[in-house]
């Protein structure tokens, strides 16, 4: 498992940096775009971004391989994971409290017409 997701010795580095560091990063920027009514193109762009920072972070700080493209992809997935799970949660939050007479939540990440 190790040399399929992560390259860095310790699992611990990956989940540090990709999971907590870049999720936070992506969770901050789903809410974000989400709370400024913008569509889910532009996210995918700013999530772009932050996969080549975290790749970044893992070179300069833990001695990983900037130019890797399989290891920047599994960054790139969790990143995006996280990105969208905080758009559409607080999307669906907001529908819900915006729109209070239209629209009721049916899930966490999704609402319906009354």
């Amino acid at each position: 498992m190790q040399g399929l997701i992560y390259e860095e010795s310790s699992l611990l580095v990956f989940l540090f940096v990709t999971c907590i560091l870049g999720g936070a990063g992506a969770w901050m920027t789903g809410r974000a775009c989400a709370r400024t009514w913008r569509p889910y193109p532009p996210l995918l762009v700013y999530l772009l971004i932050l996969s080549f920072a975290v790749r970044f972070i893992h070179f300069a700080l833990f001695g990983g391989t900037l130019l890797s493209l399989h290891y920047w992809l599994v960054d790139l997935v969790v990143v995006v994971i996280i990105g969208t799970i905080g758009y559409r949660y607080t999307l669906a939050n907001q529908m819900v409290s915006q729109y209070y007479w239209l629209y009721a939540k049916s899930g966490p990440f999704s609402w319906q017409a009354k």
